[in-house]
């Protein structure tokens, strides 16, 4: 069929699939920062599951009426949902770029936003040894 209709039509079945995979790893990427959001939601629900355990167990003074005092997991849990909500704003912006350059003819990879995730993950990492060190 691409020998009948020629190289343009072949070449606009190429674009739609590229644009198709470009939408894959958009959302793709939508998943992950979703999971990263809901991780940083457990991180902190997980911590007054503790603080409220404590108290029913006996080990804790905390008052009925004193709110939680979770340590470093609240922090931990905003920068959780905040990445992940900034890695959804990044992962649009690289979309339609890169629906731009496959329009034009013009892709070039990026590593930018790989390359924040890594590095968050990493950090994510470290910080969880480092807090789960601590609290042994």
């Amino acid at each position: 069929m691409e020998a009948i209709t020629g190289n343009n039509q072949s070449a606009k079945v190429g674009d739609v699939k590229d644009h198709m995979a470009n939408e894959r790893t958009f959302l793709a990427w939508i998943r992950t920062s979703i999971g990263i959001m809901a991780f940083g939601f457990v991180v902190e629900k997980f911590a007054l599951f503790i603080d409220k355990l404590s108290y029913f167990l006996g080990k804790s003074n905390i008052s009925e009426t004193a709110p939680h005092s979770s340590g470093y997991s609240s922090v931990f849990a905003i920068i959780l949902v905040a990445m992940g909500a900034l890695m959804g704003v990044l992962s649009f912006i690289r979309y339609k770029k890169v629906e731009r350059e496959i329009d034009e003819g013009a892709y070039r990879p990026s590593l930018m936003l790989d390359i924040l995730v890594a590095m968050g993950i990493m950090t994510i990492g470290i910080f969880l040894v480092l807090y789960m060190i601590h609290s042994v």
